[in-house]
């Protein structure tokens, strides 16, 4: 059974979007600069096109350390709308499992989104389609905390903006676990500072011995 990885961005005060996010803006008003390093540079809601072509350098290879070996991804509802669907396809290596209640807007399996309800359901799906490959949990927020409650996630992966959005939604909101993290690895840019941490757990030894 391959690891599983939780992968985020957060401002410098820890909020993943800005106010107000929804439909029309997906990251909350202000939060596009939240993903300048996703896309090589600033960009607003209403450019069109919009990718990951332009990441380069530290970002690039951050990026890059953590899709390689993936086998499945799971994001929440939420991303998945404000993304866009990502244009109808998923971008990624193997499937990735929107997490949500509303399983009967389920696309055509050829897009590459599975609909699931439930978390323990998802991940169970996730690591069977997965097998020895990792296994990515990609947001939003409660997704992520839901994996860091359930004790599941092997390594954590933070990218931080630098910038103070002051309102919107919190990664650790309401999350009242003590957790123990060693850094495994950083890589820093003019648009984020990104740390991967291993989730230490009872009894288990440094990932760096």
């Amino acid at each position: 059974m391959g690891k599983v990885i939780a992968a985020i961005t957060t401002s410098v005060d820890g909020y993943i979007v800005g106010p107000h996010d929804g439909p029309e803006h997906g990251l909350g008003i202000g939060g596009e600069r939240l993903h300048y390093w996703v896309m090589g540079g600033p960009w607003t809601y209403a450019d069109d096109g919009r990718d990951t072509d332009g990441m380069h350098g530290a970002d690039r290879e951050y990026f890059e350390s953590l899709t390689e070996g993936l086998g499945c991804g799971i994001v929440g509802r939420n991303m998945y709308d404000a993304a866009g669907a990502w244009g109808g396809t998923n971008p990624f290596p193997g499937t990735l499992i929107v997490l949500t209640h509303r399983t009967e807007d389920q696309p055509d399996p050829s897009t590459g989104f599975l609909f699931i309800d439930g978390f323990d359901a998802a991940l169970l799906k996730a690591r069977e389609l997965a097998g020895d490959a990792v296994v990515s949990l990609g947001g939003g927020a409660d997704l992520i905390r839901q994996g860091l409650a359930a004790g599941v996630v092997d390594e954590l992966a933070i990218s931080t903006a630098p910038l103070v959005l002051g309102g919107g939604k919190r990664l650790f909101e309401g999350f009242e676990q003590d957790l123990d993290l060693e850094v495994l690895g950083t890589w820093s840019s003019q648009y984020a500072t990104h740390v991967l941490y291993a989730v230490k757990r009872a009894g288990q030894e440094s990932a760096t011995q």
